[in-house]
C-alpha cells in the first residue's frame, strides 16, 4: 500500500481540500520532493508552505503513524530533516525525532476510484491488465508515450552496445558483427550465433575474405557442424578438411553443435543456411560501419543484406540429404528485421557515443519508413486500439509489453497513471 501512497503524493493524486496537519495547520505542497529510492526519508528536497513559510527538507510516508516507531525512525538522525509525516493512518498523535522535535503529519485522503483502479491494475491476472480501458484515452496522449518508449527501448540496446564497445576496445566493427550474428538468430538461436561470432574473431574472418570456400568452412566449423565424418558427401569432407586446417592455425575453440536449434524452424532458417548468409555479408565487406555509415538512401541499406550461399546449398539445406532445388536468399521481411535490430541501434549508439545527432535522428527516421512488425504483441495492443503506423509503433509497443506490462509496472506507465487517476 505504501508504494500507491508514494505514487499519490508523487503525483498529486490526493484530495487538496484536506491539506490539514494533526494539529490543525494549514499548510500548502509546493514541490513533493524527489523520490529516494535508497535508505533514508522517501522524498528529499521537498518544500512545504505552513504558517507562511516555506519549509524546505524531506517527507516520510507511512501506511499508519505508528511506523514511525515501528521502524525506529526516532533514534536516526538522518529522519530529523523531515518536515512533514505523510500516513495513511493517523493511530498516535505525534511523532518525534532524534532530537525530540515534534514533527507534522498529515492524514492523507485517497479516493476510493484510484484505490478501485489500484487494485484492478496490481492485481489483474491479465497480460496487459489495462486492455479493455486503452480506448478510453485520446490518441494524441498514446503517440506522446510511444515517441518516450521507442527512445527507451533504442537507450537500452545503446547501453548493450557500448558494453560491447568497451569489451572490444572502442572497435565499431567488432560491435557490427556481434550484433549483426546474433541477429542472424532469429529469436529462437541468438544466444548460439552471438556466441559463434566471439568465438570466431572479424580479424580472422577478414583474412579469407576473397575466399567464399573459406569462409564457409571456418563458419560452419565453428559451429560444430562439421565434427562428423560424413564420406558420402564430398563437399562436406572438403569443409572439414579445410576448417581443421584453420582451426589450428588460429587455435580456434569449436562450439557445440547441439546449442543451434532446429526444432520448429522452417527450413530457410536452419542454422546452416543462416550462418553462411552470415558469413557471405561479414565476408565481403572490409570496412563494415564505414559502409553502413556512408550509405546514403534508406532504401540502399537493404543492399547490405543481399546474401546467398554457393551452388551446393541450391539443393541442401544441410548436409544429411539432398532438396528441390532452391535459391536461399534473405526475403525482405528477414531484412527488415535485420534493419530494425541491428542497423537503427547501430546508428542510435553511434550517435549517442559520438554525440553526432545526424545519426540518432537518422535511427529514429528509419524506423519510421519501415512497415510495422508482426507479431502477438503488435496484434494484441492494435485490437485494443492502439494506432500502429510504422515499426517505431511497433518497437514502442514491444518495450510497452515488455518492460512495463510483464513488469507489472503499472504506476510507471502513462497510461496507468492515466486510468489510475481517473
Amino acid at each position: 500500500m505504501e508504494t500507491l501512497l508514494h505514487y499519490v503524493w508523487k503525483y498529486k493524486l490526493y484530495e487538496s481540500a484536506n491539506l490539514l496537519t494533526n494539529s490543525g495547520k494549514r499548510f500548502e505542497i509546493i514541490d513533493p520532493g524527489i523520490y529516494n529510492s535508497n535508505a533514508g526519508p522517501d522524498f528529499f528536497n521537498a518544500k512545504i508552505k505552513m504558517d507562511d513559510k516555506v519549509w524546505a527538507g524531506n517527507v516520510e510516508i507511512h501506511t499508519k503513524a505508528s511506523d514511525w516507531y515501528g521502524h525506529r525512525h526516532y533514534e536516526d538522525a538522518a529522519y530529523n530533516s523531515v518536515v512533514l509525516h505523510v500516513v495513511e493512518s493517523l493511530d498516535v498523535p505525534d511523532v518525534f525525532d532524534s532530537s525530540r522535535r515534534v514533527i507534522p503529519q498529515w492524514e492523507m485522503k485517497i479516493s476510493s476510484q484510484i484505490k478501485a483502479n489500484y487494485q484492478f491494475l496490481l492485481s489483474s491476472d491479465l497480460s496487459v491488465p489495462c486492455l479493455s480501458k486503452i480506448r478510453e484515452i485520446h490518441e494524441i496522449y498514446l503517440s506522446d508515450w510511444k515517441s518516450a518508449l521507442v527512445t527507451e527501448r533504442l537507450e537500452r540496446k545503446t547501453n548493450a552496445l557500448l558494453q560491447w564497445l568497451n569489451e572490444y576496445k572502442g572497435d565499431w566493427n567488432e560491435v557490427f558483427y556481434i550484433t549483426l550474428a546474433r541477429n542472424f538468430g532469429f529469436g529462437v538461436n541468438n544466444d548460439a550465433f552471438e556466441r559463434l561470432a566471439k568465438s570466431l574473431p572479424l580479424k580472422i574472418v577478414r583474412k579469407h575474405h576473397d575466399s567464399p570456400f573459406q569462409l564457409e568452412a571456418l563458419f560452419l566449423g565453428q559451429a560444430g557442424l562439421l565434427e562428423e565424418e560424413n564420406p558420402k558427401d564430398e563437399y562436406y569432407l572438403k569443409l572439414r578438411k579445410e576448417y581443421f586446417f584453420l582451426r589450428r592455425k588460429y587455435n580456434l575453440k569449436t562450439l557445440e553443435p547441439y546449442i543451434f536449434k532446429n526444432l520448429r524452424i522452417r527450413p530457410n532458417n536452419f542454422p546452416h543456411i543462416k550462418i553462411l548468409q552470415l558469413a557471405g555479408i561479414i565476408g565481403r565487406k572490409q570496412g563494415l560501419l564505414s559502409g553502413i555509415l556512408e550509405t546514403g538512401h534508406d532504401d540502399e541499406l537493404h543492399s547490405l543484406f543481399v546474401s546467398e550461399p554457393g551452388e551446393y546449398w541450391l539443393t541442401h539445406y544441410h548436409f544429411e540429404k539432398s532438396s528441390v532445388k532452391k535459391t536461399k536468399y534473405l526475403g525482405m521481411q528477414a531484412k527488415q528485421i535485420l534493419l530494425i535490430n541491428v542497423i537503427v541501434p547501430l546508428f542510435f549508439a553511434y550517435g549517442r557515443e559520438k554525440q553526432q545527432e545526424q545519426y540518432t535522428e537518422r535511427a529514429i527516421r528509419l524506423l519510421e519508413s519501415l512497415k510495422p512488425e508482426k507479431n502477438y504483441i503488435i496484434t494484441l495492443f492494435s485490437g485494443a486500439g492502439i494506432s500502429v503506423m510504422n515499426a517505431c509503433d511497433t518497437q514502442a509497443l514491444i518495450q510497452l509489453k515488455r518492460e512495463y506490462c510483464e513488469k507489472k509496472k503499472c504506476m510507471f506507465c502513462r497510461i496507468g497513471y492515466k486510468l489510475l487517476a481517473g
